[in-house]
């Protein structure tokens, strides 16, 4: 049966129903291409947005290490910076010059004024003590390596002390001054001797007066050998002096005055003294000591003889009195036995040092010290030589 309204197409498909399929169809595929195409696009935007992203925390981050760089480049706050007495610059401050801009040399950046300043004063004051430091080393006075000699003529000068002989070990705080007298203390006990020595210029003296003094020894000169004359002779009070000694129990050295020029007048000197000590053998418990020595206001023998010579002589004296029993000294001020003699060639002798001093400054060591020329002392009339003694000669 027919429709009405419907052509003879011979029973057919029409070609109205073809074109709306393919209407369709086609409407289909531009529909699935937007599909496909809006997902491809969502997945392209995405991977940008996540690249900006990267992009943006990396340039964070090299901001970031930039300014820790910066930072460190910064130059450091020290102590001197923050001395505010360097806040105030002096009214004529030096400017330093400015760098011209087209120089490549110039710095960047100016340092701190007031810490070039203080650097400045800084390095003043070290130049300042290493100025001192070398005064100081190159002072005799202070080097502690010299020595002052007061020469005969009054002059003075500074002597190397030698390296070479046993130095002066006693401690002047522990010596005690009572009536005039030196003693040498250690732990409450004296452990020296108080001494005197005399001769004919001395006068009388009166030994028991001396004894009850406190007088432990006495040094009586023997004789001398005239300084002109070149004449031996015998003391004229040495009889007397060394018998009253004796009988008042004191202990007894004795000394010669020496102007010997060659080694036989110093052995001939030297039997002189053995010679007349022989009757008195037994109670010469000191040394005998050989005293040299130039004369005041005149010439002597000795003036012509080189400290070499004066040693030489000094050495036959002394060899000879040792050989023949007795303890030998050599006897002097600080400038003879540092400059007239030398004392290396004279180590193995005892040394009796003349020095009228509170606290003597010869460096060496010596066993007797005469500190006082001009004593008062019960005993005796005029001035008094006064000795101490650090070694126990009556107990060897």
């Amino acid at each position: 049966m027919k429709l009405p309204g419907e052509e003879e197409t011979g029973g057919g498909v029409g070609p109205s129903l073809i074109y709306m399929v393919i209407g369709v169809s086609a409407f289909v595929l531009i529909v699935l291409f937007a599909v496909f195409k809006g997902n491809d696009s969502k997945r392209g935007g995405s991977e940008y947005l996540q690249e900006m992203q990267e992009q943006k925390e990396e340039e964070a981050k090299q901001e970031e290490l930039a300014a820790v760089q910066e930072e460190e480049a910064k130059p450091k706050l020290r102590a001197e910076d923050l001395d505010f007495w360097d806040m105030y610059p002096e009214e004529e401050e030096e400017t330093e010059p400015t760098a011209d801009a087209g120089d490549a040399s110039a710095p960047s950046a100016s340092k701190n004024p007031y810490t070039e300043k203080a650097e400045r004063e800084k390095e003043v004051d070290r130049q300042r003590e290493e100025e001192q430091l070398n005064e100081q080393q190159n002072d005799p006075a202070t080097d502690g390596k010299h020595t002052r000699i007061t020469n005969r003529d009054g002059s003075e000068e500074w002597v190397l002390i030698s390296p070479y002989l046993t130095k002066n070990t006693l401690d002047f705080t522990k010596m005690e001054d009572k009536a005039g007298l030196k003693r040498y203390m250690e732990n409450g006990r004296k452990t020296s001797y108080v001494g005197v020595d005399i001769s004919k210029h001395t006068g009388k003296v009166y030994f028991p007066s001396l004894k009850a003094a406190g007088v432990d020894y006495v040094m009586i000169r023997l004789g001398s050998r005239g300084y002109s004359t070149g004449q031996i002779t015998l003391d004229e009070n040495f009889k007397e002096n060394i018998e009253g000694a004796i009988e008042a129990q004191l202990d007894v050295g004795v000394y010669f005055y020496s102007q010997a020029i060659s080694q036989d007048e110093a052995v001939q000197e030297a039997n002189f003294v053995v010679q007349n000590l022989e009757p008195y053998r037994a109670h010469i418990k000191y040394p005998v000591a050989f005293n040299m020595g130039f004369v005041s206001n005149d010439k002597s023998r000795i003036e012509g003889l080189s400290r070499e010579d004066k040693t030489t002589v000094t050495v036959s004296f002394l060899d000879s009195v040792r050989a023949a029993g007795y303890v030998p000294m050599i006897y002097g001020d600080k400038e003879w036995l540092i400059k007239e003699v030398d004392l290396t060639k004279l180590q193995e002798y005892d040394v009796w040092l003349s020095q009228e001093e509170e606290i003597p400054d010869y460096p060496y060591r010596y066993a007797m010290w005469q500190y006082n020329t001009d004593g008062v002392l019960n005993g005796i009339d005029g001035g008094a030589d006064l000795n101490i003694c650090f070694v126990s000669y009556s107990e060897r």
